[in-house]
């Protein structure tokens, strides 16, 4: 059996890209005669001082100790068939642990879904964002035998410094959804929302325009966020979710309507789509920034709206609320889309395809 090391941030089912970059492809690559050995370097306790604000010194602590962990992977790799990085092995700027392993003429698999060379720092770690090193993404390229994007943009960065990048799309096991009771339209229309704190600002930035649908419609709609943690100033009332993994779906199940909303600029290119996908997913109707891969994913009017300036935001979101068969034949057609081209079961092969050819 050969042996994965599998380099990663989180804890299981803690980090959405994580899981549905990696995670969720375990199982099968277990199936096919992998082992995978597991490394994070946070721990749920950990994991909540690092991303609050102040406690500096409990935050360098933490740092102490990943370094340590990361040393003993060094000793591990000399085991291992091959090397999975999910975006870096370690948080400050440095590669010396993925310099490391390449020496070891171990093979390293790269994995990134964001335009992390960008350097887009926690709110609660903004005052060490010097820390980071915006040279160590093309770096990490560089060293890598095989590089995996999540879309073209983030691909075209990755072949400047290494000519084997796949780009595989952020995907999801449409068995977990279809597990699940159908989506119910209720009397009042459901606006959601859902993302991870780093993410909040985007939705925050189009509040002003969901404030005009609230003017608009009054008590027959009603917004919900779901995340790991919410803060916001509005006039309205907004409902909001703690996400948690066991519940993830069925809160997701209350939209109407989902949300994508996305600044126009580079960081935004680089997002996979994955929070209008899940709604897709669940043949919720969704409206999305026309930024990056949404762009790929949506055709207008379709499975879908793409939406710039704050009147298509709020003809969009009129013509869903308006019309209960419009968001039906919407959501179902963007439920197609995500079987066709963003579900586990078309790039699973593909995933392990890349693993086996790979390894040693």
């Amino acid at each position: 059996m050969k042996k994965i090391l599998a380099i990663v941030q989180h804890r299981k089912d803690r980090s959405p890209g994580q899981r549905f970059r990696f995670e969720q492809y375990m199982s099968f690559l277990q199936e096919n005669g992998f082992e995978i050995i597991f490394s994070n370097v946070l721990n749920e306790k950990s994991d909540k001082i690092f991303y609050s604000k102040g406690k500096y010194f409990s935050k360098f602590i933490i740092i102490i100790k990943s370094f340590f962990k990361r040393r003993k992977d060094l000793k591990i790799a000399k085991t291992v068939n091959c090397v999975y990085i999910y975006r870096e092995a370690f948080m400050l700027g440095t590669i010396y642990f993925e310099r490391k392993i390449s020496k070891l003429k171990i093979p390293i698999i790269y994995d990134f879904d964001d335009a992390i060379w960008l350097n887009d720092t926690s709110n609660a770690n903004k005052k060490f964002a010097w820390l980071k090193n915006s040279e160590k993404t093309k770096k990490i390229c560089k060293l890598a035998n095989v590089v995996i994007t999540g879309n073209n943009f983030l691909a075209d960065y990755a072949r400047q410094f290494n000519n084997n990048v796949i780009v595989i799309p952020t995907t999801l096991n449409l068995e977990i959804y279809e597990t699940v009771k159908i989506h119910s339209l209720q009397d009042k229309i459901c606006i959601g929302w859902t993302g991870s704190e780093t993410t909040l600002k985007h939705f925050n930035h189009i509040i002003p325009t969901l404030n005009k649908i609230k003017e608009k419609y009054e008590s027959k709609i009603y917004f919900k966020v779901i995340a790991s943690r919410f803060y916001a100033e509005t006039d309205f009332e907004i409902i909001f979710s703690e996400w948690s993994k066991e519940s993830e779906i069925e809160e997701l199940l209350e939209f109407d309507i989902g949300i994508m909303p996305l600044p126009d600029d580079e960081w935004s290119k680089g997002k996979c789509g994955f929070k209008g996908l899940q709604c897709m997913a669940l043949k919720i109707p969704v409206v999305m920034s026309k930024v990056g891969t949404n762009i790929e994913i949506i055709k207008n009017g379709e499975n879908g709206f793409l939406v710039e300036k704050e009147d298509e935001w709020i003809n969009c979101l009129s013509k869903l609320i308006d019309s209960e068969i419009t968001r039906k034949e919407i959501g179902g057609k963007g439920y197609e889309t995500v079987k066709n081209k963003y579900s586990f079961d078309v790039w699973k092969s593909k995933y392990l395809q890349i693993f086996k050819e790979i390894s040693l």
